[in-house]
């Protein structure tokens, strides 16, 4: 299991800031997203991954958090991150996001087979 917190105000400063970040941080679907508050969710849910896997320096791309059309979200893991995953025998993801506050929140559980 892997937690992390996004501060919401302090990614909104960085993007601003480097604006080539979005590309390397989010994929094509994550970028359709507008709201800072969703993309800070989707980044904590990114670090969480890394967290899970014990693997920090993967892609961002690897790890990517769709919604489904009932607006859950999914967790797609591809490259490196997969490869890490499928060496742990994570073969089911689980991710929870939220914000409030100027915070975003994910929860992340890779189940093994």
């Amino acid at each position: 299991m892997g937690v992390d917190v996004v501060e919401v105000a302090r990614l909104a400063a960085a993007l601003e800031r480097t604006p080539k970040l979005r590309e390397r941080l989010y994929t094509g679907e994550e970028l359709l997203v507008t709201r800072i508050e969703s993309l800070a969710a989707r980044f904590a849910a990114k670090e969480a991954v890394a967290k899970v896997l014990g693997a920090p320096g993967l892609p961002w791309t690897d790890a990517e958090v769709v919604n489904e059309d009932n607006g859950k979200p999914r967790l797609i893991v591809t490259g490196a991150a997969r490869e890490a995953a499928e060496a742990l025998g994570i073969a089911t993801w689980h991710v929870s996001l939220s914000h409030d506050g100027g915070v975003a929140t994910a929860v992340v559980i890779g189940e093994t087979a």
